[in-house]
């Protein structure tokens, strides 16, 4: 009879076996040049783009989250975009000189970077940080929400897949698509673990930077926009309106709160209005909120997106 395991022991392996590997891959990819560097990443980012609309279209079905035609616009920007405004910038070997302070700065990888993925932009994230870590020679192995699994793992392997035919060493690129907590953590937590790019809820956040190594958290927001009366009002309506309606609202830069400058308080209100924001009263402001949130104040996740 063959024996099973339960599904946190497969995870917790599964994160050891794709660590492993990367290591192993960013090796050998160490002694690659700028230009096979730049060659492989061209190769990924034209490949998400090319398979944009789809992988939206698969992130709003998984996770019920959002607008598939803006987030097909997400991964658009994760991927040409961001590669357009990267590509030239150097990464291997010399990177600047300064002879009058007698500085030379050396381009360096930390290694293999660990990768936590949110349910909110499930796939542009996975584009995005596999080309920032993949153009400085570091490996990726990406660890998604288990809401968001199946599309985040599809994003990895249409990028990894281009990445290999460019000449990318096997391995270099990967995500897990057996989701626990004690997986993720025991990716964070892995000895080739060289780097943490943590992108999720607060107390995911809060665990990644208590792993003992370097780590770049960004949690939920809660921006306020605030617009001054010498602001053009009608564009400051506008841009804050289509911010805040972008992809239901799921971005976490997206505004939260509007602060006006009294003299032009009441036509910014007026401009927002005209283009289909709504003020509550009072009672419907109480009602909305027992809808939204829990007693204890936390945000009903299924009210999100």
């Amino acid at each position: 009879m063959a024996q099973t395991f339960d599904k946190d022991l497969q995870s917790i392996q599964q994160a050891r076996h794709l660590a492993e590997k990367c290591y192993r891959a960013q090796q050998e990819f160490l002694h690659f040049s700028q230009e096979d560097v730049d060659r492989v990443c061209a190769a990924m980012a034209e490949a998400a783009f090319r398979e944009a609309e789809r992988l939206g279209r698969m992130a709003a079905e998984e996770t019920g989250y959002g607008i598939p035609g803006h987030k097909m616009l997400k991964n658009h920007l994760a991927s040409r975009k961001v590669w357009e405004s990267i590509k030239d910038i150097k990464t291997v070997g010399v990177i600047r000189r300064d002879p009058a302070r007698g500085i030379v700065e050396i381009g360096w990888p930390m290694g293999v970077v660990a990768a936590l993925i949110p349910s909110t932009n499930p796939t542009s994230t996975v584009i995005y940080k596999t080309l920032i870590a993949v153009k400085a020679r570091n490996g990726i192995v990406h660890a998604p929400h288990p809401a968001a699994w199946q599309c985040s793992a599809e994003a990895a392997r249409i990028m990894a897949e281009a990445g290999r035919a460019a000449g990318m060493p096997d391995g270099l690129v990967g995500c897990m698509d057996i989701i626990r907590l004690e997986g993720t953590q025991a990716l964070m937590k892995h000895k080739r673990t060289a780097v943490i790019l943590a992108t999720g809820g607060s107390e995911m956040v809060r665990v990644a930077h208590s792993m003992g190594k370097p780590a770049y958290g960004v949690g939920p927001g809660n921006v306020p926009c605030y617009v001054d009366r010498s602001a053009d009002v009608a564009q400051a309506a506008y841009t804050i309106v289509s911010s805040k309606a972008f992809d239901n609202s799921v971005i976490c830069a997206t505004e939260q709160a509007v602060v006006a400058d009294k003299p032009i308080a009441a036509q910014l209100r007026a401009e927002m209005e005209r283009l289909g924001a709504y003020w509550l009263r009072p009672e419907q402001a109480q009602a909305l909120a027992n809808t939204l949130f829990f007693p204890n104040g936390a945000i009903n996740p299924r009210s999100v997106g």
